[in-house]
């Protein structure tokens, strides 16, 4: 496999690349991988066989042009991050809480209102459960979960 850069209109990285993959899900060509860094304007990044990008530019309607230097992946490394998961929180888990007056202690959610990134827990260990509602961000999910 090989990546190639090519260059597009500026501001039209999105829209040429959703018709590349578009393009890609119709035809045979051997495209692995597209996207475009946001600090990059006008240029995006292929990796696919070679005359199969080339194929793909030149009927892309946004697109410019390959460039024909080889792109390492050092050279991109730093465009790429690692997809962070998210931990979807939801009714009846068990949770502990990280931050403020009941840090350190296991709650169950009563309720998550994602608007406003609040959830409403219960205290496991509490004499009498009083329903209390936090931050989303001050619960994290038991692993075992």
């Amino acid at each position: 496999m090989t990546i190639l850069s090519a260059r597009t209109t500026r501001g039209r990285e999105k829209t040429a690349i959703n018709a590349m993959r578009n393009q890609v899900k119709t035809s045979n060509l051997d495209i692995k991988a597209l996207f475009h860094p946001d600090d990059l304007q006008g240029y995006i990044f292929i990796e696919g066989k070679e005359q199969d990008i080339k194929d793909l530019v030149n009927d892309s309607r946004n697109a410019r042009g390959v460039l024909d230097k080889k792109v390492d992946v050092d050279q991109i490394e730093k465009y790429l991050d690692e997809e962070q998961e998210e931990i979807k929180i939801e009714e009846g888990d068990t949770v502990e809480v990280i931050s403020g007056p009941f840090k350190g202690e296991q709650a169950k959610i009563e309720r998550v209102d994602d608007t406003n990134r609040e959830v409403t827990i219960e205290l496991i260990d509490a004499a009498v459960p009083i329903p209390t509602t936090v931050d989303i961000d001050t619960v994290r999910r038991k692993a075992n979960q």
